[in-house]
């Protein structure tokens, strides 16, 4: 049984404190409003929320959950501070950490008169960077405490849905403990003993994107569904039956397979499938903003990389893989050859290694294309990799051959650069400098 002070009692404070306590814990709830303390001591939900009524009726009357506006009282008589509060938006969109802020000092200042190791657990949706930025200093400063050995701190993020949180407290797709130091994370993994689901214990910057990106992609789903639904009506068909069958393919469509951040798309499906449906959607005077960003955003993926290449200036470039995928010939709309054909025209030096363009220049179906679209790429074209990587300062890998990730463990050097757009090694495994494309 560990003892918990949840600070903020909406929807989320409300149902994990009730939850909380049902599980065994002693919860002591903290509000600054005496109406939300009132009703959760009477055993009312402060909140309309199925399933919470009848669950913060038996947990206050059994003394396992009960609410104060005395925040002193709350932590010294917990061990475990459950931040809860609200981060609405401001007018100009970005987001409001105000009383994220307003409660660590609380916290903080409570924390002076405290001996005992203390855990500070954030439950508040907030962007990465906010609890080592803002929350750790503000607890630092008033506690005259250190973070990370006087008291721990951790980010926990929510996975609750409005009208079904009570369930999705008890059965959650996964339970993320963002930790400063293992001490705050093993209580902070107490708490949630018991639930089943899997139990993930990362970095705190890790934690706090995590619920952004899982609620991007909700809102893309939704958008992206939108639209395709509304192609399909002007097309005349089902969408429903459409996104049904969509649904069935959990090998691509819902799977983790193209969620890794790397480099741009390209071949020769993709982006002309997505010209194409576009087009058609606007022949129907159907917009589809979502699906129209598409092919803007991936080609800014194609530029970030060429910006960063420039700095390399009077260096010579490396391209580890030149076709759009490892595995192919391919070179349609390969958004690596895009890069290298600007740094040729920017004058740099540079030599490229793909085995499977090399032996389509020979015997290949791309060999008419190869020969007639892009001769000045192919006589760049080195013999092996071992070559390349020998006679070249900065070294851009874009395909994930088995053999890339041999010669760059085996072969760099400290004086070279490694940038790396899929995640083919970690920068601990090369002896040059590494920088990955986006992590």
């Amino acid at each position: 049984m560990t003892r918990v002070s949840v600070f903020g009692l909406g929807y989320v404070g409300s149902v994990s404190g009730a939850c909380l306590a049902k599980m065994g814990h002693h919860v002591i709830g903290v509000d600054a409003n005496p109406s939300k303390v009132d009703l959760i001591n009477q055993g009312l939900p402060p909140v309309i929320e199925t399933g919470l009524s009848e669950l913060l009726a038996g947990v206050t009357k059994s003394g396992a959950f009960a609410a104060t506006e005395s925040w002193q009282e709350a932590i010294a008589a917990t061990d475990v501070a459950l931040v809860c509060v609200g981060t609405p938006s401001s007018p100009n969109g970005s987001l409001s950490t105000d009383l994220v802020k307003r409660v660590s000092e609380q916290i903080g200042a409570a924390l002076a008169a405290r001996n005992e190791y203390f855990v500070v657990a954030i439950r508040s949706t907030v962007l990465p960077g906010t609890v080592e930025g803002i929350v750790v200093p503000v607890l630092e400063a008033r506690s005259g405490k250190k973070a990370g050995s006087d008291f721990g701190v951790c980010m926990v993020p929510e996975f609750l849905r409005e009208g079904t949180s009570v369930k999705d407290f008890y059965h959650p797709p996964k339970t993320v403990i963002g930790q400063l130091d293992c001490r705050a994370g093993e209580s902070v993994a107490g708490l949630f003993a018991g639930i089943e689901a899997p139990m993930v214990r990362t970095s705190i910057r890790v934690a706090e994107s995590l619920k952004y990106a899982d609620n991007a992609f909700h809102a893309v789903k939704v958008t992206f569904a939108n639209e395709i639904g509304n192609i399909c009506k002007a097309a005349g068909c089902d969408s429903h039956e459409v996104m049904k069958i969509f649904c069935m393919d959990t090998k691509l469509n819902l799977s983790p397979y193209y969620l890794k951040p790397g480099f741009a798309f390209g071949g020769s499906c993709l982006p002309k499938d997505l010209r194409a449906l576009t087009y058609h959607a606007h022949g129907m005077d159907i917009q589809t903003p979502l699906l129209d960003s598409i092919l803007a955003s991936n080609k800014k993926q194609i530029e970030r990389v060429i910006t960063l290449l420039q700095g390399y200036k009077g260096r010579s470039l490396g391209f580890l893989g030149l076709s759009f995928k490892h595995g192919t010939d391919d070179l349609r709309e390969s958004p690596i050859l895009e890069v290298i054909e600007t740094m040729i025209g920017k004058g740099f030096h540079l030599g490229i290694y793909d085995e499977f363009v090399s032996i389509a220049r020979l015997v290949g179906a791309n060999k008419e294309y190869i020969q007639k679209e892009i001769p000045h790429v192919s006589s760049l074209m080195r013999a092996s990799a071992e070559e390349l990587v020998a006679d070249s300062d900065v070294l851009v890998v874009s395909n994930s051959s088995d053999k890339f990730r041999e010669v760059l463990t085996q072969m760099t050097r400290k004086d070279q650069v490694v940038v790396d757009l899929v995640r083919i090694i970690e920068a601990s495994e090369v002896k040059s400098q590494y920088y990955g494309i986006c992590w």
